[in-house]
């Protein structure tokens, strides 16, 4: 017999960014429990609104399993005396297994007799169970930030107002500050009332009777739909961003679709600031056109039913009027501000205590940005471009949009430097210089703005660094391996000519002359170098196998863009080529030889004394030029075709020489044949890493 369980925890308004997070933590800590308590059922299923978190578990056990179980105790020749009688260890065992002596087994392991005894225990009445267990999960429970409330000690996410907790048709006898668990539950706050739940199965729709969608993927099915019918009726593109539709699902109980508008003479302000001032500040989704350009409504849904639509529309317009109101205030105030006073405000600014004002690092940024433009051989002109730039890259910081709005740093720069007078590169370029922000947005396209870039991403990096602050576990406030995945990132976009080294210098060399430095240069080439080893490796492994992730980064990742097109060749010839075994395990075993060799490293063909290792000596000779072009060219399938010429050649060798001939000279000449031609395959991978 099985009965299902409903356990609904009510509170007042919970942040809708904590929300899903502990419905998932909800339903997962009751899954853990009842797998703990041997409680069998068919499922935990999880609901949530602003104002409730629940799980139904469906087909609950009316009792916990049995369980038997086998205990292992002391050795036979511990357990018995001389007499053969049960000595006190054996009968210490047995009390604390609850078990007589006489119902021990004797069973060997490993070579060794013990005594085992079998533990019996029946299960108990599940509903004897339920109190305790649902009060420890909800003081289980963790949320980014906590409440008490009244008297209580007890902390949760916001007060418990009302709790349900059936099994069956039955109340659970559970009660938490003061709230007792019983079957009522409550509707919507303005639409809804009090609800009886007479059994689990009927959750859903009792609420559902008091305007209240508990389903999550009811609710985001619903606003969907709704939107995409006003999107048809009206031809309009509404842009539906995934965290804001996120947000609002947790807002609202009962969600219901308007529109609103606002007037037409807004729309002279930046698209990107509207749109922005409408989702973060009104939860509004905008509408497009079918050239993606903005149009003068809004879409936002209700915590409510149909009713009065025009009325609550007429009052989100007053709102959002008001909004864009100071928005337009703010953008025609900035442009009063001249870029020079913008610069001069930086320096008021703290970027960090250590590493000085956002002036001091605008000025590290553009030491940094020319040097990597040197090293790049980037023509004059650009290399102007570049250094403007660098010098006004962060000017927007002071303005009173970017204040009011600081997701916008970069896309106002954009707008008032070309309003300003600046070129559209440089100002194109301040924008660029954020990018890529998060994993998957766009690169930067312009030279200017992938050198300000990474100028400005490795300085962060490397002054963090210098003064100590190296990301560990989860912990980065400052971004650091999102930075320098997006380091990588452009480099490969743009297959630049540059090693992770040299970009490593040139902001070493800039922060070295500040003096704010804990840790030598040394060591923080190594550090930078590993920290970035991994942001490659997580790279790579999007496309290929782990093995040979860690044997082409074996070989080196300094050049990013070599890595990769290694990476690639070594996938695509591991998963096409059916001889590349015997390849691969040619090179290995020159490698394993190779290992042996003097450090010299002199090779002298006159001591060639068989046939095999002269044509060995050719043939590695012929390639060696041919292929190290080839690497320097990037060309990992080129690279990797003619490193495998030598497979016919390295095994030929192998069958008739005698690579440890007793005469030193041949020996050692040997040996160094095998060390040159390990550095080669070296330099292509780490062929012992593929895991076949």
């Amino acid at each position: 017999m099985s009965k299902d369980l409903l356990f609904e925890i009510g509170l007042e308004e919970i942040p809708a960014r904590f929300i899903r997070a502990a419905m998932e933590q909800l339903q997962d800590r009751t899954t853990k429990w009842l797998e703990a308590s041997r409680i069998a059922n068919s499922g935990v299923t999880a609901y949530a609104t602003p104002r409730r978190l629940a799980v139904l578990v469906k087909d609950v056990a009316e009792k916990q399993e049995d369980v038997s179980e086998e205990v292992k105790g002391p050795a036979r020749k511990i357990a018995l005396d001389a007499a053969g009688e049960w000595s006190k260890a054996a009968l210490g065992f047995a009390r604390s297994q609850g078990v007589t002596p006489e119902q021990f087994t004797f069973k060997e392991l490993a070579g060794v007799e013990y005594i085992y005894a079998t533990r019996n225990s029946a299960g108990v009445e599940t509903a004897s169970l339920l109190a305790e267990g649902l009060h420890g999960i909800v003081s289980s429970m963790t949320f980014p930030k906590n409440m008490r409330w009244g008297t209580h000690d007890f902390k949760f996410v916001r007060p418990i107002r009302w709790m349900v907790a059936l099994y069956g048709m039955d109340v659970v006898d559970l009660e938490i500050t003061g709230v007792k668990a019983g079957n009522i539950s409550r509707g919507h706050r303005f639409l809804g009332a009090e609800t009886l739940i007479a059994q689990p199965s009927e959750y859903i729709e009792s609420l559902r009777a008091q305007h209240v969608l508990a389903d999550v993927k009811e609710r985001e099915q619903l606003v969907l739909e709704q939107i995409k019918k006003l999107a048809e009726e009206k031809d309009w593109t509404i842009a539906v961003k995934e965290d804001l539709l996120e947000e609002v699902l947790f807002l609202v109980e009962t969600p219901t679709v308007l529109f609103g508008t606002f007037d037409p003479s807004f729309l002279n302000i930046p698209q990107d600031v509207l749109i922005t001032s409408m989702r973060e500040h009104q939860r509004y989704f905008p509408v497009l056109d079918a050239a993606g350009k903005l149009l003068p409504y809004f879409v936002t849904v209700r915590n409510g039913n149909a009713v009065s639509l025009d009325v609550i529309a007429k009052g989100n317009e007053k709102v959002l009027r008001a909004r864009l109101s100071d928005a337009k205030f703010f953008y025609q105030e900035d442009q009063k501000l001249k870029i020079s006073d913008a610069l001069a405000k930086l320096e008021n600014i703290v970027y960090h205590e250590e590493l000085g004002s956002i002036g001091d690092k605008v000025r590290r940024i553009g030491k940094i940005a020319d040097a990597l433009a040197a090293k790049l051989a980037l023509p004059e002109t650009t290399v102007s471009e570049v250094n403007r730039t660098a010098e006004i890259c962060k000017f927007d910081l002071v303005t009173q949009m970017v204040y009011e709005f600081p997701e916008l740093q970069g896309t106002m720069g954009e707008d008032y430097a070309r309003k300003a007078g600046e070129t559209d590169t440089v100002a194109k370029a301040i924008f660029e210089h954020y990018q890529p922000r998060f994993a998957g947005d766009d690169m930067p396209s312009t030279e200017a703005g992938y050198v300000v870039s990474i100028a400005d991403k490795i300085d962060t990096i490397v002054g963090c660094f210098s003064i100590g602050i190296i990301p560990t576990g989860s912990q980065d406030p400052y971004a650091l391996r999102r930075q320098a995945a997006g380091i990588v990132q452009i480099v490969l976009e743009h297959k630049l000519s540059i090693g992770l080294q040299e970009i490593f210098e040139a902001a070493l060399e800039v922060h070295e002359n500040s003096r704010n430095m804990k840790h030598s240069a040394g060591e923080l080439r190594i550090n930078l170098y590993e920290f970035f080893g991994l942001r490659v490796k997580r790279l790579l492994s999007d496309n290929v196998s782990y093995d040979v992730v860690d044997a082409v980064i074996g070989a080196g990742y300094d050049d990013v863009v070599a890595v990769v097109a290694r990476s690639r060749a070594l996938s695509d010839a591991v998963q096409t080529r059916e001889d590349f075994k015997i390849t691969v395990d040619s090179f290995n075993r020159v490698s394993n030889l190779a290992a042996k060799a003097s450090n010299d490293g002199a090779i002298d063909p006159s001591l060639f004394t068989d046939e095999a290792e002269v044509k060995l000596y050719e043939t590695w000779q012929s390639l060696h030029a041919p292929y190290h072009e080839a690497l320097s060219a990037r060309n990992g399938d080129e690279a990797l075709r003619l490193l495998s010429g030598l497979q016919d050649a390295v095994t030929g060798f192998f069958d008739k020489v005698m690579v440890m001939a007793e005469d030193e000279k041949v020996r050692t000449n040997r040996l160094a044949l095998l060390a040159g031609i390990n550095g080669d395959t070296k330099a292509f991978a780490d062929f012992g890493k593929l895991v076949w």
